[in-house]
């Protein structure tokens, strides 16, 4: 069913808690392999949501075509995580995101070719505004040029399949059933190679006994992540993806927030005034959206 207010409203749960996620894994970082990171993450996600499931019932075995989509979206959200880090091994973290944010726009595409979504010039102008926003908040230097540059471009085109699969399959399939699904679908992916590469040595995959503060912070990335991207399932269950895509820039200005709240990262006038476009540009979206609704709704009710 088409609730496009309200799922604008949940994408904004999603963009509040998106950071958090990245916050708890950075501080994360500092002592455990990034790839024990992504592990954890899935596997405090199945812990969570799994008794929600076994609670509200219904079919939890995905069958034979759901479980390849299944592999595919866990495998796509794996992919955008390791790609964005490899990206960030060579490039500044601002050019690594700008480089990223061309996702909403491949997303808008996207959606407009294989879903048959609508795209007017309205939802792209809110994309093209949300984009100039987001560089204002970011200011990169654009003086790193080369291959590195593709990593971020990967992140965005699988971030992007991601999130239209989420679409697709949120329309028949239980939010909370398509989150464990996924969940089991990455871990199954993801832990049997950080345990072949256990005692190897190696920096991103090798894994650490945690200490008590570590498990701490690993057990927060899970649960960010569950109640972010359960928003973010349930926001393209009720919304089409062009008008949802605008709205990503929002994360920004959540980030720069907890930026400053955890890391003391205080941003300059430049910053706060691309958050102020970013902000302008999700309202824009909201408010067209819920006149259109509510005309919608008066066109119903007349006889």
């Amino acid at each position: 069913m088409m609730r496009p207010v309200l799922g604008i409203l949940l994408m904004l749960g999603f963009v509040v808690f998106g950071p958090t996620i990245d916050v708890f894994a950075k501080l994360a970082g500092e002592t455990i392999p990034l790839f024990q990171i992504s592990a954890s993450r899935f596997v405090v996600q199945i812990v969570i949501i799994l008794p929600f499931a076994l609670w509200f019932g219904g079919r939890l075995l995905p069958s034979g075509s759901e479980s390849l989509l299944y592999l595919t979206r866990g495998a796509l959200i794996l992919s955008a995580s390791s790609l964005f880090f490899a990206a960030l091994r060579d490039l500044p973290l601002a050019d690594a995101l700008a480089i990223f944010f061309v996702e909403p726009f491949i997303l808008l595409l996207l959606a407009a070719v294989l879903l048959k979504e609508k795209l007017g010039w309205r939802r792209l102008s809110a994309c093209g505004v949300g984009f100039s926003g987001a560089l204002l908040v970011i200011q990169p230097q654009y003086d790193t040029i080369g291959f590195a540059s593709l990593f971020p471009i990967g992140t965005a085109v699988c971030f992007a399949f991601y999130l239209l699969l989420t679409r697709k399959m949120a329309q028949h399939i239980s939010p909370i059933t398509l989150q464990l699904n996924t969940s089991i679908a990455a871990a199954l992916i993801i832990v049997p190679v950080i345990i072949i590469y256990e005692g190897s040595g190696n920096a991103y995959l090798d894994p650490v006994w945690p200490s008590f503060y570590d498990m701490l912070l690993l057990a927060g990335v899970g649960l960010t992540a569950t109640i972010a991207h359960m928003f973010l399932t349930y926001a393209f269950r009720f919304c089409p993806v062009t008008i949802l895509g605008p709205l990503q820039y929002l994360e920004l200005v959540s980030a720069t927030i907890f930026g400053l709240i955890v890391f003391s990262d205080l941003p300059n006038t430049t910053s706060f005034i691309g958050m102020g476009i970013i902000v302008t540009s999700g309202l824009y979206v909201l408010m067209r959206e819920h006149a259109l609704e509510k005309s919608r709704a008066q066109r119903a009710d007349t006889p």
